[in-house]
């Protein structure tokens, strides 16, 4: 398939898919790859004719949406954010929860791909920051609407080009040799919990002190569908919690007025506390 039509395509049917063209332009040959596939799978000539089939078979907007996730992850992926996280930022978190008499700091992590994010999370805390705070927990909640990407998750075994970023000596510390590059060690799995849930549709039930929403909802999701997630994201983040977006994103214009910036240069936020 050629680029051009490929972009003719994706231009077409990223809106009915509730995304935007411009968060996908920059890995729009990951996603043409995969329609090109699925034209084989199917027996259709080319871009035109999967439009056809998809105004005639709606269910196929299913496949075309599995399609158009892009995960692209690792290990302390912008380490500006998770040095300010773990010298500024989860410290704050750490002496909120102590304030209010709680045993644990919950973080949500959306969108979690294979599990780099929230085991980032799980070392920054072991090593960093409870030390300092012995008598608190950090709980984990990693959800990703890609079963496949939390099977990956679960065995938590790595590449070396996944452990880039990761601060030299996290490496002995947390990570074991393994066949196949290396695997993260049980110490710091045990408090993430890994869950298959679309952010469009489903929302956890319990509250965070810290939500850390990079590289998905405020790239991808056109500004409708951004508002929409938000908000509901809102809704289970604690007065005086946080939210952590993506180092290139902005939040929809239509932003709450609960939010107020922490850290505005690295794209985080503060829930306001009630009144």
């Amino acid at each position: 398939m050629r680029d051009a039509d490929c972009v003719g395509f994706l231009q077409w049917a990223l809106p009915h898919l509730h995304l935007r063209w411009p968060g996908f332009r920059k890995v729009r040959k990951q996603i043409c790859k995969r329609v090109e596939r699925r034209l084989r799978e199917l027996g259709l000539p080319d871009a035109h004719a999967y439009r056809s089939f998809l105004e005639a078979h709606p269910k196929e907007w299913e496949s075309l949406d599995s399609a158009c996730r892009v995960t692209i992850s690792r290990f302390y992926r912008d380490r500006r954010v998770f040095d300010y996280l773990g010298t500024e930022l989860l410290p704050g978190l750490a002496e909120l929860a102590s304030s209010r008499d709680e045993r644990s700091v919950r973080c949500w992590s959306v969108g979690c791909a294979s599990g780099e994010e929230p085991y980032t999370m799980a070392i920054l805390w072991e090593l960093s920051v409870r030390p300092r705070f012995p008598h608190l927990q950090m709980h984990i909640l990693a959800t990703d609407v890609d079963p496949h990407l939390l099977d990956r998750a679960r065995e938590a075994c790595y590449p070396a080009s996944s452990l880039r970023d990761v601060p030299p000596e996290w490496r002995s510390v947390a990570f074991d040799k393994a066949e196949r590059g290396y695997r993260l060690r049980e110490r710091f799995r045990q408090d993430v919990k890994l869950a298959q849930q679309d952010i469009r549709k489903e929302q956890p039930q319990e509250g965070f002190h810290l939500v850390l929403c990079r590289n998905l909802v405020f790239t991808y999701f056109d500004e409708t569908l951004q508002g929409q997630v938000l908000d509901a994201m809102l809704t289970h983040l604690e007065p005086g919690g946080a939210l952590v977006i993506g180092d290139r994103e902005s939040l929809p214009q239509t932003v709450t007025r609960s939010l107020e910036p922490w850290n505005e240069s690295l794209h985080i936020y503060r829930r306001r506390s009630a009144g």
